[in-house]
C-alpha cells in the first residue's frame, strides 16, 4: 500500500528540526545578555567583587570557568590592582532532559474502508547542561604570594587565556 504523497512531507520538517538544533554556539565572552549568558560582576567593597559567567547548553565547563578567570583579571587591572586571590568559587551545572516523539497522521484500512489514524514513530531524550561559575574575588597591589595557590597574577592570566577567548561579533544580531 502506498502512502499518501503528503506523508513525504513530514521527513523535510524533522531534517530541518535537526539541522537548527545543531546551530547552537557556545556562549562568546561578553556582558550578561538578556538570557543570563555572558559575565556579570558586582562590588561588594573597594577591593572585592563578586564575578560570575554563565554559559548556554553549547559551552563547556572549562570555557565558563576560563571565562570567569579572565574577567576577574580584566576588573582587576582595570581597578589599578596587581593580583587577585579567589576567596570563594564555586561552578554550577544545571541539567535538562527534553524528550520528542515523532508523530503524524495516516489512514488505515479496515475490511470494506480507510479509517484515520494515528501514526507514532521513534522517541528520543536530549539532554543540555548550563554550567555558571562564580567567585568572590579579593584584589590587591604589588607581587602576589606564590605559596598562595589562590591568588593570580592578573597580567599574567589575561595574556595566556587570551588566545582562547572568543568574543561577541559586533555585527550580529
Amino acid at each position: 500500500m502506498r502512502e499518501p504523497s503528503w506523508m513525504f512531507l513530514r521527513w523535510p520538517v524533522v531534517l530541518l528540526a535537526l539541522a537548527l538544533a545543531g546551530c547552537v554556539t557556545a556562549t562568546p565572552y561578553q556582558p550578561r545578555n538578556d538570557r543570563g549568558h555572558g559575565y556579570s560582576e558586582q562590588k561588594i567593597e573597594s577591593n572585592r567583587y563578586r564575578i560570575t559567567f554563565a554559559g548556554n547548553s553549547a559551552t563547556p565547563r572549562e570555557i565558563v570557568e576560563n571565562y570567569l578567570l579572565y574577567r576577574a583579571a580584566e576588573v582587576t587591572l582595570s581597578q589599578g590592582y596587581d593580583y587577585f586571590v579567589l576567596a570563594s568559587r564555586q561552578t554550577d551545572a544545571d541539567t535538562r532532559y527534553q524528550q520528542t516523539m515523532s508523530a503524524y497522521p495516516g489512514f488505515g484500512y479496515g475490511y470494506y474502508y480507510w479509517y484515520p489514524a494515528f501514526s507514532v514513530g521513534v522517541s528520543s531524550t536530549q539532554t543540555q547542561t548550563e554550567y555558571a561559575a562564580q567567585a568572590d574575588v579579593v584584589m590587591f597591589k604589588g607581587a602576589k604570594n606564590d605559596q598562595d595557590t589562590r591568588a593570580f597574577n592578573a597580567a599574567d592570566v589575561r595574556l595566556n587565556l587570551q588566545p582562547q577567548v572568543r568574543r561577541a561579533d559586533a555585527s550580529a544580531p
